[in-house]
């Protein structure tokens, strides 16, 4: 008996696809089993009805939050989320007792404001580097345009001048909202 096997393009072709079509629906098919299992509970910062401006914390998290009692930041890790309360590893809070929660490391509005502080930056490091370089390999002789200097003062000078814009803390007041957000499956 002899065995042939046919290594054409089109053959090759059905094999993967067959391939892929079965990997895709393994993937689908674990995936959404695991999907109905979990359930995630979480703190959610509201600042009005905008869904941009909210800010999730998980359980297994950091929170440095500041309290009625305590007047200065606390920072601890989540441990779990009740209807009402906050259990943390060295202590248990209300929702009500939180006076403000430190966002700097949560917003992601900082990110944004952190990668357009390096963009200006890095653009008015860039323009005044290339334009020194430029005038040694032209001129040999080191010189700046004024044009040039005064556009990369400004995007430097701007770009330092954002360095401590950023949204640091959520104070608990107002449009402010803090809420525990349970989302069980119930058997």
């Amino acid at each position: 008996m002899k065995y042939t096997f046919n290594f054409s393009k089109e053959g090759c072709c059905a094999f993967f696809k067959s391939l892929s079509i079965v990997w895709f629906s393994l993937t689908i098919l674990f995936s959404a089993n695991l999907s109905f299992s979990q359930s995630k509970d979480f703190l959610l910062l509201k600042r009005g009805a905008n869904q941009k401006s909210q800010i999730r914390f998980y359980p297994g998290e950091d929170i440095t939050y500041k309290s009625d009692k305590l007047g200065y930041f606390i920072t601890d890790r989540i441990v779990s989320l009740d209807k009402d309360f906050i259990y943390l590893r060295e202590n248990i809070l209300r929702i009500d007792n939180i006076k403000e929660i430190d966002i700097r490391s949560k917003d992601p509005r900082n990110r944004t404001l952190r990668n357009l502080n390096a963009l200006i930056l890095g653009a008015g490091v860039i323009l005044i580097s290339v334009e020194s370089i430029n005038s040694i390999y032209q001129t040999e002789s080191f010189s700046i345009d004024k044009g040039v200097g005064v556009t990369s003062a400004i995007l430097i000078g701007t770009g330092l001048a954002l360095l401590p814009v950023r949204y640091k803390t959520f104070k608990n007041e107002g449009r402010n909202k803090i809420q525990i957000i349970q989302m069980r499956m119930d058997n």
